[in-house]
């Protein structure tokens, strides 16, 4: 493929990413020169940190030239602040689903049988030790509002807390779900750069299944199947993963310290109509 065939292609993929990201956007009443800044913003970012020389400082002049911008935009970008993220969604996700792992995989937190002990608060094996052990200095209450609030957890005649799911569901609010945006789509795309780079050398697993004239009523029987048959999968994955994770297994050894995930989603559309 030549260079212009590539462009092409790959304009024409950023059109169709942008459409609903745009949609979005609007719904959410920010405006394109915001949209225009956090562009500008993440082009200086990733042509500092992911595109310098082996040795040489990145200057602002190589930044332009690899971004498009000019110096003096580079720099203005450059002392502009940070996006701010008042609600640290991602970070509270991941600590969430850290503890939930923990619960239902370490052995300190599990009985006889494998399974996650009810806790009390405090104590020496407690809700307060399980996420001091999983989710470092984030506040036990903090985490306990999250678990309770997405019922995965609940508080019984024992006054002991017990989970009631062994796979962590982040709540459906706004914020939550805007927030897992980037991540969710940010590693899908991720993937697919992977995929592309490494022609066909230890590609990563990405696939789908479509198929565009199915009936209403068949939709609402594939909705219930892959909520299912999706979940059953990633319980099954969870547990291996976690096997491995060295968090929750100190004892597993190997080099580095990778972080690996898998997701599943479901989407519809309307399918094209015949020709009369």
């Amino acid at each position: 493929m030549s260079h212009d065939q590539r462009q092409k292609a790959l304009f024409n993929a950023i059109a169709k990413l942008l459409r609903p990201l745009v949609r979005m956007l609007l719904r959410n009443g920010i405006p394109y020169a915001a949209f225009a800044d956090l562009a500008k913003h993440e082009y200086v970012s990733v042509a500092a940190n992911d595109f310098a020389m082996a040795g040489r400082k990145q200057t602002n002049s190589r930044i332009a030239t690899i971004s498009g911008l000019s110096r003096k935009e580079v720099q203005r970008v450059k002392e502009l602040q940070g996006i701010g993220d008042p609600i640290d969604v991602v970070e509270r996700y991941h600590r969430a689903a850290r503890v939930v792992s923990g619960w239902v995989h370490a052995a300190r937190f599990t009985g006889s049988e494998g399974e996650p002990l009810p806790l009390p608060m405090d104590g020496e094996v407690s809700f307060n030790a399980l996420v001091k052990a999983f989710s470092g200095d984030m506040p036990p209450r903090a985490v306990l509002d999250e678990l309770l609030q997405t019922g995965m957890v609940e508080r019984k005649g024992d006054e002991k807390l017990h989970l009631v799911q062994r796979v962590y569901i982040p709540k459906a609010g706004e914020v939550e779900k805007l927030g897992i945006l980037g991540t969710d789509v940010g590693g899908l795309i991720d993937t697919i750069d992977h995929n592309i780079r490494s022609a066909g050398t230890n590609p990563r697993f990405q696939r789908k299944v479509y198929y565009d004239n199915l009936s209403e009523e068949s939709l609402a029987e594939l909705r219930t199947l892959i909520g299912e048959r999706g979940q059953e999968f990633l319980e099954v994955m969870n547990h291996w993963m976690a096997q491995r994770d060295r968090d929750v297994n100190p004892q597993v050894g190997g080099t580095g310290r990778k972080a690996a995930g898998i997701g599943i989603y479901y989407f519809e559309e309307e399918g094209p109509q015949e020709k009369p």
